[in-house]
């Protein structure tokens, strides 16, 4: 089984990218937290791995650091939650967000989540909640904590800014202004990118 990988990123998407390491390139799905803390093109890298195997395939799934990891592996344990699913929670919410809103019942904050509904947001919180209770999370980066940094950063990507322009931007609007709603957010941030 492959946990980790360092190597030179080749090619890079919001949800996949492709790693040289010593000549092979590996093909790995990563959240958008970990995209967004990813260098350009050329840059080295480093992922923390969990090996997916099924009858039919083998998939690699990417994380910056060891908490995403393994949020990623005890959300796949819940039942009816598979890989897809939770790579998109945790590309719609921060670790610690997520961590906080299972401990705390919160099912309005986990359903803000895309691809997340109440029945799902209650079978986490029921699964996880005794799990997580003595969990630590750690950052990928220095941050601001913001429910909506993940949905800013992954609208900016979709829009086609890098992430260093991303998380720059981010990081200015979301001092200013953490609660805002995700609209206004992304338009102070568009309003920051396009004075650079």
């Amino acid at each position: 089984m492959i946990g980790f990988l360092r190597g030179v990123l080749l090619q890079k998407s919001p949800q996949e990218i492709l790693l040289d390491v010593g000549g092979v390139g590996y093909r790995v799905l990563v959240p958008i937290s970990t995209f967004c803390h990813l260098g350009e093109k050329g840059a080295q890298a480093q992922l923390q791995v969990h090996t997916h195997v099924r009858e039919d395939q083998l998939v690699l799934y990417g994380f910056g650091t060891t908490t995403e990891l393994q949020l990623f592996e005890k959300l796949i344990a819940v039942s009816g939650v598979g890989p897809k699913v939770a790579l998109g929670v945790l590309s719609g919410i921060e670790a610690e967000d997520l961590v906080h809103a299972i401990r705390a019942n919160d099912v309005a904050r986990l359903t803000r989540v895309p691809g997340v509904g109440k029945k799902t947001a209650e079978r986490l919180i029921l699964e996880l909640k005794d799990k997580l209770a003595s969990f630590h999370t750690e950052s990928a980066a220095p941050q601001t904590s913001s429910p909506n940094r993940a949905d800013l950063l992954s609208a900016l990507a979709n829009l086609g800014y890098s992430a260093a322009e991303a998380d720059r931007a981010a990081s200015e609007v979301l001092k200013v202004q953490p609660d805002a709603a995700l609209g206004d957010l992304l338009r102070d941030a568009l309003r920051v990118i396009s004075r650079r």
